[in-house]
């Protein structure tokens, strides 16, 4: 005989809440093992169809190890630090940018000079809280990222769980999915497809995008000249799984800067817009198809707003499994929703008439056709 659904549901409510209260006061302790398992979620398909080319699991698990480490030296070697010191330069460029803005406002609007005008008191006032304010956040994320996630934790720790999990993942699956409630085990199987799908095209999708994005961005600005190239092409490539913003901020951002650096040489202004105009066209109408798709079913609204309540109870890890957490949650209400649509509750006794209605007309289509 099966639970009662009171019952289940109290047993479900003791898990989900035994699960955050792991999460928070194990926080850091998981942090690895979280990063590692969200790598090995990221590849599974990869090494998947290594498989399918004739590699046996061992095989594929190395390969895309070592190519992952070469990757990883490259971007610790080489990309990270021109970042970093490209994101310090623009922000102590800060307050020049802004002398310049107010040069040029001088000789459009005469009434900057007077040092009581609004608009000089705000430009000061904007440049001054750029350079501190900005330079306290790229030494606060800096630190913050070597405080809370250590050189050994990414050295050793992260690659090692990784590797494991990519390697075992298949037979993880397979051991999760006997333990499932025999009653509900179609049911929850479903439900975990749902979920999959939507972290299959938003999680690996998305990240494919952003990535592909910021890439061309930061090589086309950088082609074109654009001080600042690298890192306004990260920041574009970073918030592309926003909707338009991503596009709107990198592009205001690069043709702002263009203004100032190229003022007078239109052509160079130009070649700078146009790199966005072709990104999004790209976007648009090859990547995000291609890799995302139409039926992911996770609105950015809902998406930014897991992310700010988890990233504020649990910090750095409520963040990495806020996007799980978010899929599932949204596939879990789509479900309820359905399920109460098909109850008496939603129907009433004009649904149940519609339902006895619609059987009878296809029974006689039926015989008509027979």
């Amino acid at each position: 005989m099966a639970l009662p659904l009171g019952s289940q549901a109290r047993y479900w409510g003791i898990a989900a809440v035994v699960f955050l209260l792991l999460i928070w006061v194990l926080g850091d302790v998981l942090l690895p093992f979280l990063v590692g398992g969200a790598i090995a979620y990221f590849l599974d398909p990869v090494a998947d169809r290594l498989e399918r080319a004739g590699m046996s699991r061992v095989a594929a698990t190395t390969v895309i190890s070592l190519v992952a480490l070469i990757l990883v030296v490259l971007l610790v070697l080489a990309i990270i630090p021109a970042l970093v010191n490209q994101l310090t330069s623009l922000v102590n460029s800060a307050p020049e940018i802004a002398r310049k803005l107010q040069a040029f406002l001088v000789d459009r609007f005469p009434s900057v000079t007077d040092s009581t005008s609004t608009i000089r008191q705000t430009l000061a006032s904007i440049a001054a809280t750029i350079q501190e304010r900005g330079g306290q956040l790229a030494n606060s994320v800096i630190s913050s990222a070597l405080g809370v996630i250590s050189v050994v934790v990414f050295i050793v720790v992260v690659p090692v769980v990784a590797f494991y999990l990519l390697l075992d993942w298949d037979r993880m699956i397979a051991r999760i999915d006997s333990l499932l409630p025999l009653d509900h085990a179609p049911t929850v199987r479903r439900i975990a497809r749902e979920v999959d799908a939507v972290l299959a095209g938003f999680v690996r999708g998305q990240l494919s995008v952003c990535l592909l994005l910021g890439t061309f961005y930061s090589v086309g600005l950088m082609i074109a000249g654009l001080q600042f190239g690298l890192i306004v092409g990260a920041i574009a490539g970073a918030i592309t799984f926003i909707p338009y913003v991503g596009s709107l901020v990198g592009g205001a951002l690069a043709v702002g800067l263009a203004l100032f650096q190229f003022w007078g040489d239109w052509v160079s202004i130009g070649i700078v817009a146009a790199i966005f105009a072709a990104g999004q066209f790209v976007e648009g109408n090859i990547l995000t198809p291609k890799l995302v798709g139409k039926s992911v079913g996770l609105h950015p609204v809902w998406l930014l707003f897991a992310l700010s309540a988890f990233g504020t109870l649990f910090g750095f890890v409520g963040m990495l499994i806020a996007v799980p957490v978010a899929a599932a949650l949204g596939v879990l209400t789509r479900f309820l929703i359905s399920q109460y649509q098909s109850s008496l509750l939603y129907k009433g006794t004009v649904g149940r008439r519609a339902d006895k209605a619609a059987k009878a007309a296809k029974a006689a289509k039926d015989e008509d056709e027979a």
